[in-house]
């Protein structure tokens, strides 16, 4: 696909798209699930008054909620989904836009429930906890104790929450700029002129040819250039609403109030980006070393992708990309393999780029349905090996989880996914290398790695530098222009980089165009992610039975246990500095045998 236009939605061959049944058959069901809806969101208000009277009272109204917000997450993951498959039709994001609209009004129907909640006297709280009827609820209950801090009056709650419709319009605008507005162009190949999109870039970055990976850089970046202004106006409004709701609350930072849901110190925040600083010159050494495999007299922004092994070429057809994984991950067990295998050979993932389609890959799994994936595979690619296998990784952690635990508490955090979904892709790494025939074929895979621990370690750290930096300066008053935000950026490229890079002129405009920057301070989770899951598949891999049940326990539990206390389970201790220091040391080595094999 990737030398041919890339295809409509129509198109697209049915086996190859994800089958939605498991939530909706088809549209006109979704309609009239949304209807029942927003007639079960009217009965809200018959509970006001009545929480605090008896655990029975309380029972009743947990009960509502649990199936309110099970019909809701069916009608929001259905027209997510929906709307992913191309952003430019009209249906999917019309759907988007009234789950929003009800799932609003739900959420100011329902603002009185929480101060109500914490309204009840300690003394009947604690008897609440203990009853029978209350079991399914107890951990969710205890975790919402804790916002009472933060929790405003039924009024301003209810503001609040009406509010709320409008905070993701920043992020809808601005996936909406990139995906469908912006028109890349094409870039002329020996094979032909190839589509230039969010997805054929990283392609284009992995190109043999240098002229061709700058001649995609440019027009890539001129795109952005042109919309720099925009750019920067949305990032800096998300930013500010991140500034204001903390505020609102009563919550010292922005980061403060991101961190607080998962029970996470800033000091596990501030160590990961302490304990990476003090390892750069690990990084600069790979640059260095990638300059002279490279035989390049300067080292460009455009050069970081470029692989090492050029006498290698692999295509992977997604079966085989499954055999390899499901394979990779067979110290998980049958269950956990056969499970995997049947989701990804019969229509959990939608599988290829369309146009429009959302670029990149998730998974977006629930209490109910599928553990749904979206790719957009290409079998010319081993990346896109690893980005299935990491996004199954998500899908099965989901999977686990919802058959674990009541609703309330069957969602883990993304502390916690991007342990299962890294953890995945380091099986796969090391599968792959005990396959490895000749020295070029190992090459190839420890550059491969190396280069995504880099992403998932150094970058993501760069990007978590930057948005704390970014909302530091918003909350002391500094005005957030696009010229600012470019200098900043630029600034922690040169940092991380070295000396060695040279850097574009637009280089810096990559800080306006990350789409997990819209949902501020999430990055930081790939590199304490990736970080904890080299140290369990150490454990796992040199264990036995019990090290492998510790994972699977990690798995199952859902929400039920602060994701700092599910990985203490799991056998490893995220409040230390450690694991971090020991995956960049683990980076170092792959820099030392890369250098062996290059020599």
């Amino acid at each position: 696909m990737s030398k041919q236009d890339i295809p409509l939605r129509s198109e697209a061959a049915t086996a190859d798209t994800w089958d939605l049944s498991s939530l909706f058959t088809d549209d006109k069901t979704w309609n009239a699930a949304l209807a029942e809806y927003e007639k079960k969101i009217e009965k809200i208000v018959s509970f006001k008054g009545t929480l605090g009277k008896s655990a029975e009272h309380l029972a009743d109204y947990m009960d509502f909620s649990r199936d309110l917000g099970i019909l809701g997450e069916r009608l929001g993951s259905y027209a997510f989904l929906r709307q992913s498959e191309d952003e430019g039709n009209t249906t999917g994001r019309e759907m988007t836009g009234k789950i929003t609209m009800a799932g609003a009004k739900a959420s100011a129907a329902s603002s009185w429930d929480n101060p109500e909640i914490l309204a009840i006297p300690e003394k009947d709280m604690d008897n609440f906890l203990d009853h029978k009827r209350i079991a399914d609820y107890k951990i969710s209950l205890q975790k919402l104790i804790r916002y009472k801090p933060y929790i405003l009056s039924d009024k301003e709650e209810r503001i609040l929450a009406l509010q709320s419709e409008g905070e993701g319009s920043l992020n809808d605008t601005f996936s909406v700029l990139t995906n469908v507005d912006f028109n890349f162009g094409v870039i002329d190949t020996p094979d032909g002129a190839r589509p230039l999109s969010q997805s054929t870039f990283s392609v284009f970055m992995e190109d043999n040819d240098r002229n061709i990976r700058q001649n995609a850089y440019k027009k890539f970046y001129d795109c952005f250039e042109a919309h720099k202004t925009t750019l920067g106006s949305l990032y800096s409004g998300s930013v500010k609403q991140d500034v204001i709701n903390a505020r609102i609350r009563g919550h010292s930072s922005a980061r403060a109030a991101a961190l607080f849901p998962d029970n996470v110190s800033e000091q596990v925040y501030d160590n990961l980006i302490s304990s990476v600083s003090g390892k750069l010159d690990i990084l600069h050494r790979y640059y260095s070393l990638r300059k002279r495999a490279l035989k390049l007299n300067e080292l460009r922004h455009y050069d970081v992708y470029a692989p090492l092994v050029t006498s290698i070429k692999r295509t992977t057809s997604w079966n085989e990309a499954v055999d390899l994984v499901c394979s990779a991950l067979s110290p998980l067990g049958d269950e956990y393999v056969s499970v995997l295998r049947a989701g990804l050979l019969n229509r959990w993932a939608d599988r290829y780029e369309n146009k429009g389609k959302h670029s990149g890959a998730y998974s977006a799994g629930g209490f109910t349905g599928e553990p749904y994936i979206l790719m957009n595979y290409k079998d010319d690619s081993i990346r896109d090996v690893f980005t299935l296998a990491h996004e199954g990784g998500h899908s099965m952690h989901t999977w686990y989880s919802a058959r674990n635990n009541p609703f309330f508490q069957y969602n883990y955090t993304i502390f916690e996914a991007e342990v299962a979904s890294t953890f995945n892709e380091e099986l796969l790494f090391r599968h792959l290398l005990k396959q490895a025939e000749d020295k070029e074929k190992r090459l190839y895979l420890v550059n491969k790695h190396a280069d995504d621990l880099l992403a998932t370690l150094y970058r993501q750290t760069m990007f978590a530098e930057f948005e704390k930096i970014t909302h530091e300066l918003e909350e002391n008053g500094v005005p957030l222009t696009t010229d600012l935000l470019r200098a900043e950026y630029r600034k922690l490229l040169e940092k991380y980089f070295g000396p060695q890079m040279i850097l574009e002129d637009t280089s810096d405009l990559e800080g306006l165009r990350i789409p997990h920057f819209y949902r501020a301070f999430y990055v930081y989770k790939y590199a304490t992610g990736v970080s904890a899951a080299l140290a369990l598949a150490n454990r796992i891999l040199d264990g036995g039975e019990k090290e492998r049940n510790d994972y699977f326990t990690f798995l199952k539990s859902g929400g039920s246990r602060f994701p700092i206390d599910s990985l203490y389970a799991a056998g490893v201790d995220m409040s230390s500095p450690e694991p971090v220091n020991a995956a960049c040391e683990t980076f170092g080595r792959l820099v030392d045998e890369l250098e062996e094999l290059l020599k």
